[in-house]
């Protein structure tokens, strides 16, 4: 399975066949139509570490304390259309994993921006200051 720059071996891809809940009829009590695939990206050799990492997180809840992404289809009656919404669904993680996030360059607040705020501050403490009610002089 190849993905962007990533070249992933089909055995490191694990894929079960269950009985879906969705669409299918009476068909859906007799075939295993549901797909469970299985990838463990903290174990697998294709991966580099920081995009294994990132994938990781990407899953979120899909992905077990063992680095495991589970991926479960069962949009479509058939089979083979879920076993290929699950590999498009896997291909979509990596492809985003593979994206590195641009570093934050710190940057000082120009000049005039500082003096808007200070100008703001000492307009909104007049407005204050106005609403106050004075105590003893009647």
């Amino acid at each position: 399975m190849k993905v962007g720059d990533l070249l992933i071996d089909e055995s490191e891809i694990v894929e079960s066949f269950v009985r879906s809940s969705g669409p299918g009829g009476q068909n859906v009590n007799k075939v295993a139509s549901a797909v469970e695939l299985r990838f463990d990206a903290r174990g697998s050799p294709s991966l580099p570490n920081d995009v294994a990492v990132r994938l990781i997180k990407l899953a979120g809840a899909r992905a077990t304390q063992d680095g495991v992404i589970i991926i479960f289809a069962q949009k479509f009656a058939s089979q083979p259309r879920n076993r290929q919404d699950a590999r498009a669904r896997l291909a979509a993680l990596l492809t985003k994993a593979q994206e590195r996030a641009k570093p934050r360059l710190a940057t000082r607040p120009t000049l005039a921006s500082r003096a808007r705020r200070l100008d703001e501050k000492t307009r909104r403490g007049a407005v204050k200051a106005l609403r106050r009610t004075t105590t003893g002089a009647d």
